[in-house]
C-alpha cells in the first residue's frame, strides 16, 4: 500500500488493510523487487549547456527499473540542473546524485589543486553548494592530498568516493585512509584473506563494476557475445540505434575460459561472504541493460540470486546512506519498486522483464513510460 510517495503496509494479502478508496493495480503472478540502484552510473548529459526536456539515458534507465543513480563523474551544471529537474517533475528519470566534476589531482584546465588542507576544505564547500552528496577524489598522487580530502570530507558530511585507475596500491591506501569505497574492480582478482577482511572490517564499500573490469576481458563483451543484444524490444524502445548496433551486431568473440569478470565477482562474493559492502554499479556502458548485466555477473561470481538482489538493492542504498529510505520494500520507505514478468530468484536473468516501475510514488508502464 502506497501513499503519496511512501509505503504504509506491505505483506499478504489477508494481513494487509487496504483502504476502501485505494486504486488497485492487478500483478497477479508477477514478481515485486525494489528499485534497482546504480551507484556508479555515468548518465552523460546535454551538451553546450542546452538542457532538453527529456533525457534518453534517465529514460532507458527509469525502464529497465532503476530507481536511483549515483552518477560520479559528470558536469556540475549539468547534473545537478537535471536532478533538481527531476525532484521538481519537470524531467523523469530516476532519482539522481552525484560527485559533480571530479576533484582531478592531474595536470588539466579543472584541475583541483590541493596543496593544504584549506584547499581541500575549499573544494569540498563549493561542491557542498552545488548540490552534491559526494566528491570524487581522482588522480591526486600525494596520499596526504587524498587524506586532506577525506577530512574535508568528515567536516562537510560528504562522502568521497576514489578511483584506482588499475593500481593496486592505490585501492590499498584507499581502504586504509577511509573512503567512502573503491570504485572500480581490484585490478588483481584473486583476492585473499588480507583483503578480504581489511575490506569487511573496514566497512568500505567495492563496487566492482565487472562490466569494464581491469585485468582481462570487462563483462560487457560477455553479453554482446551471448545475447542478441539489438533484439532486445526494451532496450530498442529508449536506446538510440546508432547506440546499440555498432557493438552489438559485430561482436568480439572469447573463449569460455577467458572472462575475468568472473573472477572479479568471485572476489566481490568473498567480500560480501564476510560481511562487506558490496553494491551495483554499471558504468553508463549500456543504459538501463547494463545495470542488468552487472547484476547477473554476481551470479556469475557465485552469489545467490537473493544475494545479488541485494548487492542490486539495499547494499547501494546503504553504501550511499540512504538505506532508511530506499533499498528495500518497507513500511515508511519511499516508494520505489519494480514489478517483474518473471520470478528473478528462479532465474536471475528475470530481471529485465520489467512491465511496470514506480520511483517516489509514481506508476509507470515500463514499455511506454506512461503513468
Amino acid at each position: 500500500v502506497v501513499r503519496e510517495n511512501r509505503i504504509v503496509a506491505v505483506g499478504p494479502s489477508a494481513s494487509v488493510q487496504v483502504p476502501g478508496d485505494a486504486e488497485r493495480i492487478d500483478v497477479n503472478g508477477r514478481t515485486i523487487i525494489p528499485g534497482i540502484v546504480d551507484v556508479h552510473a555515468h548518465l552523460g548529459g546535454e551538451s553546450n549547456g542546452i538542457l532538453a526536456q527529456q533525457s534518453w539515458p534517465l529514460l532507458a534507465n527509469l525502464a529497465f527499473g532503476v530507481t536511483t543513480s549515483h552518477d560520479p563523474s559528470n558536469s556540475t551544471e549539468t547534473v545537478f540542473t537535471n536532478s533538481e529537474m527531476i525532484r521538481a517533475g519537470l524531467k523523469l528519470g530516476p532519482r539522481l546524485y552525484s560527485t559533480g566534476t571530479i576533484l582531478y589531482g592531474a595536470e588539466t584546465p579543472f584541475k583541483a589543486v590541493v596543496e593544504s588542507y584549506e584547499d581541500a576544505l575549499s573544494h569540498l564547500r563549493r561542491m557542498k553548494a552545488v548540490g552534491a552528496i559526494s566528491v570524487k577524489s581522482y588522480n591526486h598522487q600525494r596520499r596526504d592530498a587524498r587524506q586532506m580530502i577525506l577530512k574535508a570530507g568528515r567536516e562537510t558530511g560528504i562522502m568521497v568516493v576514489p578511483e584506482g585507475g588499475s593500481l593496486y596500491y592505490f585501492n590499498a591506501t584507499h581502504i586504509l585512509d577511509g573512503h567512502t569505497g573503491v570504485e572500480h574492480s581490484l585490478p588483481v582478482p584473486v583476492l585473499y584473506d588480507d583483503v578480504v577482511r581489511l575490506f569487511a572490517e573496514s566497512h568500505v564499500g567495492y563496487t566492482p563494476t565487472a562490466i569494464v573490469g581491469y585485468g582481462g576481458l570487462s563483462g560487457e563483451y560477455y553479453f554482446y557475445q551471448h545475447m542478441d543484444v539489438w533484439r532486445h524490444e526494451l532496450l530498442n524502445r529508449f536506446t538510440p540505434r546508432d547506440v546499440v548496433l555498432p557493438r552489438s551486431r559485430r561482436r568480439l568473440m572469447a573463449a569460455d575460459d577467458d572472462w575475468n569478470h568472473i573472477r572479479i565477482m568471485q572476489g566481490a562474493k568473498q567480500v560480501y561472504d564476510a560481511g562487506g559492502t558490496v553494491q551495483l554499479g554499471a558504468h553508463g556502458q549500456l543504459q538501463g541493460l547494463g545495470a542488468h548485466w552487472e547484476l547477473w555477473m554476481f551470479e556469475q561470481g557465485g552469489m545467490e540470486p537473493i544475494e545479488a538482489l541485494d548487492a542490486a538493492t539495499l547494499m547501494g542504498a546503504r553504501y550511499l546512506g540512504m538505506d532508511r529510505d530506499i533499498g528495500s520494500l518497507e513500511p515508511g520507505k519511499l516508494a520505489d519498486l519494480v514489478v517483474l514478468e518473471r520470478n528473478p530468484l528462479e532465474n536471475i536473468r528475470n530481471t529485465d522483464s520489467v512491465q511496470m516501475v514506480m520511483v517516489n510514488g509514481r506508476l509507470f508502464d515500463a514499455h511506454t513510460l506512461r503513468e
